[in-house]
């Protein structure tokens, strides 16, 4: 399996409908344990964020078919939950959102370094590793030697991609005589960690502004949605070595004042979708 297709880390205008797929699954199942729905309550309500029955049928053949979904016939319906590998990712998802957070105010001098080398035809691995990095903080220091600020434990991602014997993997700090700010600057994209922040503050903060919202639940979809494949490029560098006004901060606020309005949503789902309990 592909991390990107789980993880979504390929840029477009809009998510795409296995990456809505998972939020609704982390918004409504994640926390029931082995609760399935009926796939006719998923389309209802991913057709309230533009994507179609037929996009959401294929969609659900297709995550379980790579392991990220298991389903249940009962009668003529078909229930739909998570399997352990989807709840990881969705869980690591719960923990940067509600947890960790976008601004790292905290961050104790450390980094983590982690150094590979691959042979020249492990194109597919090298991408494997680079996207799961990219997922876990790091940067490129150098093409063959990545880092994430503070204690990152990615021991997990290289043993599940088999390059255990190809990676070392370093805790350290940084001398005095390194710039760590323009250190930074040449190993993230900072412009464009930025840009998405300032565009997810402008569209939600305008959403706030609009009154009474018909549908809290096709929203929060769409806004953790929206959160997460913002925040899913940004390594939580240390808010003292960034530019001042740094745009996580705003947008952060934004995010959760948001999220606050529409939190009855998750009561309302949980009256309007129709469930089951999986079967072991």
């Amino acid at each position: 399996m592909e991390d990107d297709d789980i993880l979504d880390t390929t840029e477009g205008p809009q998510p795409r409908p296995q990456s809505l797929m998972l939020t609704f699954f982390g918004n409504h199942v994640l926390e029931e344990g082995d609760l399935g729905v009926y796939s006719g309550s998923i389309i209802d309500v991913l057709g309230r964020v533009g994507v179609g029955e037929q996009a959401v049928r294929s969609t659900l053949t297709r995550m379980v078919n790579r392991g990220l979904l298991q389903r249940q016939r009962e009668g003529r319906k078909m229930f739909f939950g998570l399997t352990p590998q989807a709840g990881r990712v969705l869980i690591d998802g719960r923990t940067r959102i509600w947890k960790q957070g976008a601004v790292n105010d905290d961050w104790d001098g450390s980094w983590t370094l982690l150094g590979f080398s691959l042979p020249d035809s492990w194109k597919r691995q090298r991408h494997d590793l680079r996207s799961r990095l990219t997922w876990s903080g790091f940067g490129a220091l150098y093409s063959g030697l990545w880092i994430a600020p503070g204690h990152v434990d990615v021991s997990r991602v290289v043993t599940d991609l088999g390059l255990t014997a190809h990676v070392k993997i370093f805790h350290a700090q940084a001398a005095e005589v390194t710039d760590i700010e323009q250190m930074i600057c040449d190993t993230w994209d900072l412009e464009s960690i930025a840009a998405r922040y300032v565009a997810f503050d402008k569209r939600w903060s305008a959403h706030l502004g609009n009154g009474t919202d018909h549908d809290p639940i096709g929203t929060r979809l769409r806004l953790v949605s929206d959160w997460l494949r913002t925040i899913r490029t940004d390594p939580r560098l240390p808010a003292r070595h960034l530019p001042p006004a740094w745009p996580a901060r705003p947008a952060q606020e934004t995010f959760h004042r948001v999220a606050q309005q529409t939190h009855p949503a998750l009561t309302a789902a949980r009256a309007t979708l129709e469930t089951t309990h999986l079967r072991s």
